[in-house]
């Protein structure tokens, strides 16, 4: 019986081994578009009970990747390649303890400077698009975030390396990443000394 464990066993590593070798192997399937609905009439009365901003287009020229994505909860959609800063991109889902504790910490930013400095969020690899909501309406969270529940933005190189969330990117005036940061801030003046040190 050991004899036969033994060969059995033998034969399943050398397959694995051959596996390895073989010009063709297993493709990993990458980000790509997801089936998960983030526009429903449900969602849009979501989106309306909590103040949820609509999201809004950048006016176009920016270096972000040409990718067109859904305004959670409804509304219009932005393709990144648009957006032009003083602008903060910031990456959250409603399963991620930080990013509700750095959500309020970003509205008080723009209460204060949105004017100027306006936050766009990003509901990403996030597959419960009604939870989001709760969770931004639960931290009077109004700045309008757009989703992205199939991780496609991972599909470019610049948020190929995304540490965890919440992650921040502040969008310079040419339309690019002067700086990223991952892991939360804790109030509103954190975010504007960052915008004062990368964006000016």
């Amino acid at each position: 019986m050991r004899r036969v464990l033994a060969a059995f066993a033998a034969l399943v590593a050398a397959s694995a081994v051959a596996g390895c070798n073989a010009s063709e192997s297993p493709v990993i399937p990458g980000p790509g578009p997801s089936k998960v609905k983030v526009d429903t009439p449900d969602l849009r009365a979501l989106k309306a009970k909590i103040g949820m901003q609509d999201c809004v287009p950048g006016p176009g020229g920016g270096a972000l990747p040409d990718l067109t994505l859904a305004c959670l909860g409804g509304g219009t959609s932005v393709n990144l390649s648009t957006l032009k800063g003083p602008l903060v991109l910031s990456l959250w889902q409603a399963g991620c303890t930080p990013c509700r504790k750095e959500m309020p910490a970003l509205q008080a930013f723009v209460d204060q400077y949105g004017d100027r400095v306006p936050v766009l969020g990003v509901d990403f690899t996030d597959t419960y698009p009604g939870s989001a909501l709760e969770e931004a309406g639960k931290r009077g969270v109004t700045y309008p975030s757009v989703a992205d529940p199939g991780g496609e933005m991972q599909g470019f190189d610049e948020f190929a390396k995304i540490p965890g969330l919440p992650t921040m990117y502040f969008i310079d005036a040419d339309g690019k990443i002067a700086y990223q940061r991952s892991f939360g801030v804790d109030s509103a003046a954190e975010v504007a000394d960052l915008v004062r040190e990368h964006l000016g």
